[in-house]
């Protein structure tokens, strides 16, 4: 299967489940209340187009019993999200027709406002509990990899710019210290730093953060890379240098008269040499040798580097609940970051939104089970935050308009939840154009 398809079967796999999971979530509560559910949709059936319904004439022969069914379950062909259309409620569908008639005991709009509350509740519910699921099930099989902050940065010439240097080490940002080299970044981004505490040789130095640069931080990736010596772990049997001078052990640090103090810097010296022969320098052990290195037709040497940063943690069953339960917490707290981010058009962080194409991305292009399941907990964290938004149309209005009515004693009327549902679609569709639109400007550009 080409890298496209893949991406593509992943993506529909993922939004598919997600989208049911969440959808059963409404479900279960109100069918707990008992609540009529009308329609349990896969995709919206705009127009009335249906993939495929219960209430289908072949699917009625096929399975007799469905003619009793309440509830008809379906796919529609509209891929841009799902619905579960219950009785007596102002949804997407806006569907008012039902609301015209006498307030049946079935009806979501007859219902304690409390069980309204955790009928609405139930999608995101449905999500975080998945995606804590799936972080105890990926840390007990595989456990994680992660990079202890106790590197040297290799910037890029943004992070030049915001004033850092090769070699330094970040020590603070603001009042937080952060434990995580991969995660320097997102931080960075994230946390809106101000001031940024480093070590530079023996000194430490304060850099103050130009905020009008952010918006670049979140949208340029690879502000900082960890500044690896180039220290030969072993020469493969096909490599040009494999008969060489070269021994295992030996660092790097001089390339065609440039030091190359980092793997980085030797890297680029080797990508203008490809085929050549190149004088280089070498500690080893207390003394610099000066030897001569073949590079192959890519540029490279053929040999593996050491790499002592990145460490793997494992987990036993129980170890990985709490573990499971702390990783999304902090994917919940670190997506809010993100969203806030998004809200301040300073930032620019607005230009990251994606749709379906952005997603795709994030996928490999080979099936990877470990990477698969990660990401579909990162989608279900997102999905959850994202309908918690008090934005009607969206749970989180709904939500709100609940716990309004618990703390008020007083119920919106049918009309007032009619023009918020239009004003909060027409909030969600402008902000699928920007995504789109992201999209498209990312493609071509």
């Amino acid at each position: 299967m080409s890298p496209v398809l893949m991406k593509i079967l992943q993506v529909i796999l993922a939004l598919s489940g997600l989208i049911l999971i969440h959808e059963a979530g409404h479900f279960a509560w109100a069918r707990l209340f008992r609540i009529k559910v009308d329609k349990f949709f896969l995709f919206f059936d705009v127009g009335g187009v249906k993939l495929f319904s219960t209430r289908m004439a072949w699917f009625r022969k096929l399975v007799p019993a469905s003619e009793r069914w309440e509830t008809e379950y379906g796919i529609g062909w509209l891929p841009l999200g799902g619905y579960c259309k219950i009785a007596g409620m102002i949804d997407e569908s806006m569907d008012t027709e039902a609301l015209k008639q006498p307030p049946q005991p079935w009806e979501f709009r007859t219902k304690p406002a409390w069980q309204r509350l955790l009928v609405m509740s139930g999608g995101v519910l449905n999500n975080f509990l998945l995606a804590i699921a799936l972080f105890i099930a990926i840390l007990a099989i595989w456990g994680d990899n992660y990079m202890p902050n106790n590197s040297p940065v290799y910037v890029s010439e943004l992070g030049e710019e915001l004033g850092f240097r090769t070699g330094d080490r970040i020590l603070k940002m603001d009042n937080y210290v952060p434990d995580d080299f991969l995660s320097l970044q997102a931080d960075l981004a994230r946390r809106q730093v101000e001031k940024v505490t480093v070590l530079r040789g023996t000194d430490t130095l304060t850099l103050y953060m130009d905020q009008s640069l952010m918006g670049e931080v979140i949208n340029s990736p690879g502000l900082f890379d960890i500044a690896l010596p180039f220290v030969v772990d072993s020469i493969m049997p096909s490599s040009p240098n494999y008969a060489s001078e070269l021994a295992i052990g030996d660092r790097i640090v001089g390339l065609d008269g440039a030091d190359t103090p980092y793997l980085q810097d030797a890297q680029k010296v080797l990508r203008e040499h490809p085929g050549e022969r190149i004088p280089a320098e070498v500690i080893r052990g207390g003394d610099t040798l000066a030897i001569t290195l073949q590079a192959d037709s890519l540029g490279m040497l053929g040999v593996f580097f050491r790499n002592p940063a990145l460490q793997h943690r494992t987990y036993s069953v129980l170890e990985s609940v709490p573990a499971g339960c702390a990783l999304a917490w902090d994917s919940v707290s670190g997506y809010l970051r993100d969203l806030r981010l998004v809200a301040t058009p300073s930032t620019g962080a607005y230009k990251s939104v994606g749709s379906f194409v952005a997603i795709g991305q994030v996928f490999p292009s080979r099936w990877n089970w470990h990477q698969f399941l990660y990401i579909l907990a990162m989608l279900s964290i997102m999905l959850a935050v994202m309908n918690l938004l008090p934005i009607p149309g969206l749970d989180g209005g709904h939500i709100v308009f609940c716990l309004y009515e618990m703390l008020t004693g007083r119920k919106p009327s049918d009309r007032f939840l009619t023009v918020a549902q239009l004003i909060g679609m027409a909030l969600l569709l402008l902000l699928m154009f920007l995504a789109f639109g992201n999209d498209i400007s990312r493609l071509i550009h």
